[in-house]
């Protein structure tokens, strides 16, 4: 057997060991084989993850000396210095485990920076604002993940500064405001743990590393694991990669952004994806600022266009699916950050693999393997009823992210939505935008709207893996935390009221629109032939009525495996008379509602029978649970 070591550089690493490198991990650095601009860095393996456990949240002796050796290396294929007053190398530390857990874990980026070597790059790269505003979001990141600063705490202060300034804008503060900002953040680090700030890049480093394995037994991990059935033998801890930091927010000839190498939403073979001039990857992703659609890089910046719509068909050839790629273009220099299988929404799936079948990507068999069983569900989701949409009031319009519609009542606050959603009432979660620790609040909820972010957000990406409905960069909707309301075009909405959103259109409407029953797609029906053909186990449906044996037969189901009788009295015409027998006072009373209950069902069996064509279907006889059938006493 041969012993894992605890840090691999990318170009040295086994990408076919997800579970020991993370998804993340593997990504980085098959592409590094692959010979595609990936910023140079290592990965510290799961396994350590699971040692810093077992050994009471310490890490093993020998990691910080490979961490070390690997940083040297860095330095060389850089010609950056670690800790350097002239030329420092600067450093992002992520989370990546074996499988994609969207925004669960933590990130620290621009590591490395201190009141000495902040002065070096501001040197470098002869922009001293943009080294201080670095250095600014450093201390915000670090404070946040490694210290458990509240985010607010920090807005405050960004908030004060731009007033004082009298800018709008973070990329307008200067110099002085960045260097006050700096200051205030670590008074504020030190308030919450009563002590200096770390200095040194060493210590910023072994803190950075620790917080991300802590992050994979923080609540939103664990719950977000939980809700998606993710056990231990398909993720088990979490790795860290260190990669050298390159930089979107380097001015006008800088870019940070995410692409699907295929639509998401419909599937269509086409780039689709944001970018942000001058910005950092974390602006995309969180949905801070609303992204411009890839389709403009080309005019923006040809030549990383190229680059990027090569590298998207090498990685989804090699990969042999639809990719979701991070890049970054540093003074018209292009990098590609990570690169992961697509989310995408139940349509897309079934679209791309009938698509990628065609185009002999993939086989059949694969096709049908790649749609998760319970996301196809999706595709009968109900969608509004386009002749009842006139009636109702529009809102707002934002950015369609996730398909189908959905009503419900307003919920602005996250505890408060899984609250009502936990005891049965259909809301609609509504942010300006959402972080990792919102998710439980998805899972309790109809939909969700954001005011803020792009197809790439947070909201967007989880929302369309649940198959939730989910409308975000939302810009005319004003939301108010503090008086429970949001205001869109001159209309408020209060806490509790209705709306329906289409997270196929991206609209918002007042009140609940009536919804219709989808339509099966060309597509669908050539995935349900294929997997008609290939199952090797036969599919009976549970039906109780003429319609739901229609519904299964529709759908390829061979027979009904369970006809419940006493559900065929369920109906609204019906369930008087069953109660009226229930009831009777005498025999002969009981044997008349019977014989009409009789004629009922005969005429059920003859239409269920006919629906299944000869497939056989067995029958449960009658055995009335009465509390089915009776009023509720306390009603």
């Amino acid at each position: 057997m041969v012993k894992n070591k605890p840090v691999y550089a990318f170009e040295e690493a086994d990408s076919k060991k997800r579970m020991l490198l993370g998804g993340k991990g593997a990504g980085l650095s098959e592409m590094t084989r692959l010979k595609l601009p990936v910023p140079p860095g290592f990965t510290i393996t799961t396994e350590v993850c699971n040692k810093y456990y077992d050994n009471n949240r310490k890490l093993p002796k020998d990691v910080m000396p490979a961490v070390m050796k690997n940083i040297a290396k860095m330095e060389k294929k850089t010609g950056k210095k670690w800790n350097s007053t002239k030329n420092p190398l600067l450093v992002s530390v992520r989370s990546g485990a074996a499988i994609s857990m969207p925004g669960m874990m933590d990130t620290i980026l621009n590591l490395g920076l201190n009141e000495k070597t902040v002065e070096g790059f501001a040197e470098q790269t002869k922009n001293p604002r943009f080294s201080w505003d670095s250095y600014r979001r450093f201390i915000q990141l670090f404070g946040k993940v490694v210290f458990g600063v509240n985010d607010e705490k920090f807005d405050q202060v960004l908030d004060s500064a731009k007033s004082k300034q009298g800018v709008s804008d973070d990329s307008k503060l200067n110099v002085e405001s960045l260097k006050m900002i700096v200051s205030e953040y670590k008074k504020i680090c030190e308030v919450h743990t009563k002590r200096k700030f770390p200095d040194t890049p060493d210590e910023q480093l072994v803190l950075s590393i620790e917080a991300v394995f802590k992050s994979w037994m923080g609540e939103r991990a664990i719950v977000y694991r939980e809700k998606n059935n993710i056990t231990k033998d398909i993720a088990n801890g979490t790795a860290v990669n260190v990669v050298t930091m390159v930089f979107g927010n380097m001015g006008d000839d800088s870019a940070t952004g995410v692409v699907f190498t295929r639509n998401g939403h419909n599937g269509k073979k086409e780039i689709e994806g944001e970018y942000l001039i001058n910005a950092q990857g974390e602006d995309v992703v969180a949905g801070v600022r609303t992204g411009k659609s890839i389709e403009l890089l080309k005019k923006d910046m040809p030549k990383s266009h190229r680059e990027l719509s090569n590298a998207c068909t090498k990685l989804e050839k090699h990969f042999k699916e639809p990719q979701d790629i991070e890049f970054t273009i540093e003074q018209g220099k292009f990098y590609l950050l990570q690169t992961r299988t697509a989310k995408m929404s139940a349509a897309a799936l079934v679209k791309t693999s009938v698509d990628m079948v065609k185009e002999k990507l993939i086989d059949k068999n694969k096709a049908l393997t790649r749609i998760p069983a319970q996301q196809l569900e999706a595709l009968l989701h109900r969608t509004m009823d386009e002749s009842k949409i006139k009636n109702y009031k529009q809102l707002a319009k934002g950015i369609a992210s996730s398909p189908g519609a959905a009503s419900g009542i307003v919920v602005f606050d996250v505890k408060k939505a899984i609250e009502l959603g936990d005891s049965g009432n259909k809301i609609i979660l509504v942010r300006k935008e959402t972080k990792p620790e919102d998710v439980p609040a998805f899972f309790s909820s109809e939909g969700i709207l954001t005011s803020l972010g792009g197809k790439s957000s947070h909201a967007a990406i989880v929302s369309r893996g649940m198959g939730k409905p989910c409308i975000v960069g939302c810009p005319e909707l004003k939301i108010d935390y503090d008086n429970n309301t949001c205001t869109a075009n001159g209309i408020t909405i209060k806490g509790g009221e209705t709306i329906t959103i289409d997270g196929s259109a991206g609209t918002v409407f007042i009140g609940e629109i009536p919804t219709v029953e989808p339509k099966v797609t060309k597509d669908f029906e050539q995935i349900l032939d294929w997997a008609q053909k290939a199952k090797k186990i036969g599919i009976r449906a549970n039906a109780d009525t003429p319609e739901g044996a229609k519904l299964a037969r529709k759908f390829g189901g061979q027979g009904i495996g369970l006809c419940r009788t006493e559900r065929m009295f369920n109906g609204s015409d019906r369930i008087n008379l069953f109660v009226e027998m229930i009831m009777a006072e005498n025999i002969e009373e009981r044997n008349k509602i019977l014989k009409k209950l009789g004629q009922l069902q005969k005429s059920d069996f003859i239409e269920i029978l006919k629906a299944m064509e000869g497939y056989e279907v067995t029958i449960r006889l009658l055995d009335p649970p009465l509390h089915e059938f009776l009023p509720n006493p306390e009603e």
